[in-house]
């Protein structure tokens, strides 16, 4: 587990629709947890999206929150809105959890090595990006991984082939695919290039009509 990402919130008045009078450099966020009231706070828009550039998926992450300046929370992101049009990130859930009962929350899936299926041509298919696990919070994996080096096309990784780390439980059906090693496709130009053409008999005479 790397370590936890440090972050700053001061509580929000404004709230709903009246969001929208937030200054940009704002982003509405609320923190809710079963040993807590939900409060509704605001984190700088900036930081958070660097956060999310330098740390790719944030669900398994351990954020040490800090509102005004009071005693940090130990809180994960359970879910993020997006504007429609812009694709940015418009409101953040944070959820304090308690560091000794266990969560469920999604990791990502990472492949690593050189298959041979794909050497030979063939594409490494992903069917799931991310697995769902239970852990204590600071035993969250940043990804599960999995080693690509012996799969030929025509192979599947299934959900029983990931390995979780100890006291991780994977919760996913063990049968699901995640990724294969499918055949290269083929371009219906490549196709028609190699259909077999009648050949012109040179001095045949034509058809009379």
């Amino acid at each position: 587990m790397a370590d936890n990402i440090e972050m700053k919130a001061t509580t929000r008045d404004v709230v709903g629709k009246a969001n929208r009078r937030l200054d940009h450099s704002v982003l509405p966020a609320v923190v809710y947890g079963t040993a807590i009231d939900s409060q509704a706070v605001a984190v700088d828009r900036h930081a958070f999206e660097q956060v999310l550039v330098h740390e790719g998926n944030i669900s398994s992450k351990l954020i040490d929150l800090t509102i005004d300046g009071g005693k940090s929370l130990h809180v994960i992101v359970k879910g993020l809105q997006h504007d429609p049009m812009k694709g940015t990130v418009t409101h953040v859930d944070f959820w304090a959890v308690n560091m000794k009962q266990k969560i469920t929350t999604t990791v990502p899936v990472h492949f690593e090595g050189d298959a041979p299926g794909v050497r030979v041509g063939g594409v490494l298919m992903h069917s799931m990006q991310h697995i769902t696990v239970e852990a204590l919070p600071d035993h969250l994996p940043e990804a599960l991984t999995y080693d690509v080096s012996t799969m030929e096309i025509g192979d599947n990784v299934h959900v029983r082939d990931l390995v979780a780390p100890k006291d991780v439980t994977i919760l996913d059906d063990m049968d699901e695919i995640v990724a294969s090693i499918v055949p290269p496709v083929v371009e219906e130009e490549e196709v028609a290039a190699t259909e077999q053409v009648e050949p012109e008999v040179i001095g045949a005479k034509p058809v009379e009509e």
